[in-house]
């Protein structure tokens, strides 16, 4: 007995300093940061009366420290998240699924490219990044209970320039190769590569889980084609609600002659689109072929490659993924990160795979972001978008002066002639690879089409102004890689702008909020195949069919079969765009009615019902649809059947210029300024607005704030 009872002891101790171990290695073995320089900033906040902040400095880097220490007031919790990714301690965090992160973060080497050209950036943008950093250390030294991480604070520039480099890529696909080559998910369908299987699974994004689903509609109208000769702009992003990838809207003013308002992302030091008084901008999502893959030949000992007739040593790194488990719990985590000289490499049992992407090893965004902002007239915009280092995302512009453009911006990969770039190349030769991104003169781009007007909804680029005025596929090199994928957000938004010649502020806000469906487009010729469904006497198939025979093609929650047409033509929007494979109809139809029947017992929901918006003690209804204008798009389940949307119509902004050149805007999000913030009256104060597609005003002219600002203060 006094031997089982010295091992029980024994295994006790051991437990305890097993346990003591998980609980402080992270912590201890985290590097704390150097801070950035000392600097005294001068910056006033004046929050209006929805709560979003205003921000005055004397200088930019000033505005920038307010950005910061302002956005962690409304959402500390997320900006940290951000902040631990950039540091590769995500996991410590989020467990098991920002560990995966964590690993991109690794992979991608995103750390060593800001540690290499930090100091190579023109000193205005070092100053703006720590300025933004110290805004958070502030913020954090303020509200030491806030903190997750130990040894997260102090954050430098370096830090934020990182989140950067991360994110920038995986907003044109780089998830999905990431996803295949791991053995998620089958690569995406133009690289035609079977799915393989791997230990290391990266399928949660810098962006979150759902990047694939990222989307956004723009429409831009010319003083030609408008009622009353005004210049409009329309932003209407689509991404999640919440999260690295949510918007957060702000208005900024330096006395260096900075003026902006618009929105931007945990993380950034400045708005990433809307206005200022001269011009405005925003983005949708492209889906080029950015990303090339290289099989690998490796020696038996699996540590070189062979390339051009010579055996190179594989780079590896031995890096340790902190996963939380359980209240102080981390487990450290081995793995390996391999490079080969065509980008970052993953192993799995189909053998190496080495990967180029477009943009990749470099932070030039960072600027051309900021000077984007500081643009004051078209000819200057230009010449910051030509800096060409924003890797993805299509940007579509209007200005005072009457000019409004396209461009569909991307880094695209240098290819050679010969090769198919589609499948999966040699990885043993340089003959197929060359290093760096096409000029920016092969970037498509329409400026000032005859139509006087311009749209995009992640469509193709060819089709954005109309009959007679788009530009061709044959003008530019199939080696791009553009794509030729049409949305029914495209198609409808053609529609209906095209056959209006004079589109008044009326006519363009009923073309955003709509939401049809395109008798032109796949999700039409979806619902055919759904009609044709022989329902072989089953009752629900026979009830679901005649109920759907009555749609009218509209998600305005008017009609009693609009959920269940929500339920089953969200299922194509998923194949098409996401380019899955293709389910059956008669499949589709019999779940979609069968969880209407189960939950609510019938068909015939109203819509209002079914989707909601839900965010604490706020439950509305909602509208829209999966690939309608106006879109609502992913969703949790909730415990008695009705969808939670979460993702879908996010920041929308109308942005108009007068004949005289004056710019006035409005805006709406579908929570408020404080969105992680129970506590604010800004948590939700505008989803009433949003489900009612109601705006706000943006108080952009200082002046405007006067009996219109809630509280003034300096951080």
């Amino acid at each position: 007995m006094r031997i089982v009872k010295r091992i029980a002891i024994g295994l006790g101790i051991l437990l305890v300093v097993i346990a003591i171990g998980l609980a402080t290695w992270e912590p201890l073995l985290a590097r704390r940061a150097a801070p950035p320089p000392d600097h005294k900033y001068d910056v006033v906040i004046k929050r209006d009366k929805f709560g979003v902040p205003h921000i005055f400095g004397r200088t930019d880097a000033d505005v920038s420290y307010g950005i910061a220490y302002a956005h962690a007031e409304d959402d500390f919790d997320t900006l940290q998240e951000v902040l631990a990714m950039t540091r590769g301690r995500l996991g410590a965090i989020n467990g098991q699924d920002g560990a995966k992160t964590d690993f991109v973060v690794h992979l991608l080497g995103a750390r060593a490219t800001v540690d290499r050209d930090y100091m190579k950036q023109p000193a205005d943008i070092r100053a703006l990044l720590d300025a933004y950093a110290t805004g958070l250390n502030r913020y954090a030294a303020q509200h030491p209970q806030e903190v997750k991480l130990a040894k997260l604070f102090p954050v430098n520039g370096q830090d934020v320039a990182t989140g950067f480099v991360v994110r920038s890529p995986f907003f044109f696909g780089l998830e999905g190769v990431l996803g295949a080559l791991s053995g998620d998910k089958p690569l995406p369908i133009e690289k035609g590569y079977a799915k393989p299987d791997a230990p290391d699974a990266p399928n949660v994004t810098p962006l979150g889980p759902n990047a694939q689903e990222n989307g956004s509609n723009a429409f831009v109208v010319a003083p030609k084609r408008s009622a009353d000769g005004f210049t409009r702009l329309v932003s209407n992003s689509h991404q999640g609600w919440r999260g690295a990838a949510a918007w957060w809207e702000l208005v900024v003013h330096s006395q260096q002659g900075w003026n902006f308002a618009g929105a931007t992302f945990p993380g950034a030091p400045y708005p990433l689109l809307g206005h200022n008084e001269h011009l405005g901008w925003t983005n949708t999502v492209n889906r080029p072929d950015m990303v090339d893959l290289y099989k690998l030949v490796l020696n038996p000992a699996g540590d070189e490659y062979r390339y051009d007739g010579q055996w190179r040593k594989l780079e590896t790194e031995r890096v340790w993924l902190p996963v939380k488990l359980w209240g102080p719990f981390v487990l450290p985590v081995p793995k390996t990160v391999y490079r080969a000289v065509q980008g970052p490499v993953l192993i799995n049992k189909e053998g190496a795979f080495a990967i180029n992407y477009g943009g990749r090893d470099q932070l030039g965004m960072v600027e051309e972001y900021y000077r984007l902002n500081r643009a004051q007239n078209f000819e200057q915009w230009q010449a910051a978008l030509a800096q060409h280092a924003i890797p993805g995302t299509n940007f579509i512009y209007g200005d005072g002066a009457g000019n409004i453009a396209y461009f569909y911006n991307a880094s695209f990969p240098n290819r050679k002639p010969g090769f198919d770039y589609r499948a999966v190349l040699a990885g043993d030769t340089s003959a197929n690879y060359q290093p760096g991104t096409v000029p920016w003169a092969m970037v498509p781009h329409n400026i000032n089409p005859a139509s006087g007007f311009l749209i995009n909804a992640n469509n193709s680029p060819f089709q954005a102004a109309g009959a007679g005025s788009e530009i061709r596929p044959e003008d530019w090199s199939p080696l791009l890689g553009i794509e030729t994928d049409t949305t029914n957000r495209g198609t409808r938004s053609l529609e209906l702008m095209g056959a209006d010649g004079s589109i008044s502020a009326e006519d363009l806000y009923r073309i955003k909020f709509d939401s049809g469906v395109s008798q032109y487009s796949y999700l039409y010729a979806w619902f055919k195949e759904l009609m044709a469904v022989d329902p072989k006497g089953d009752k629900l198939l026979t009830d679901a069919r005649e109920l759907l025979s009555h749609w009218d093609f509209n998600w305005d929650g008017k009609g009693p079969a609009d959920s269940l047409a929500f339920s089953v033509m969200r299922v194509p929007n998923r194949w098409h765009y996401e380019r899955k494979p293709k389910p059956d109809p008669r499949t589709v139809l019999a779940e979609a009615a069968g969880y209407l029947q189960k939950h609510f017992g019938k068909l015939d929901v109203p819509l209002g019902e079914f989707i909601r918006l839900k965010q604490g003690k706020v439950d509305l209804p909602l509208d829209g649809g999966p690939d309608a204008l106006r879109a609502s798009t992913s969703y949790d389940e909730l415990p008695d059947g009705r969808l939670a949307i979460k993702h879908g119509d996010s920041f929308v902004m109308f942005i108009t210029w007068d004949k005289a050149g004056k710019v006035s805007s409005t805006s709406i999000q579908p929570f408020g300024s404080a969105s992680t913030r129970p506590a604010s009256p800004h948590y939700t104060d505008q989803a009433q607005l949003f489900v009612q597609h109601k705006l706000k005003p943006v108080w952009f002219d200082p002046a405007q704030l006067k009996g219109n600002t809630e509280r003034t203060y300096r951080p």
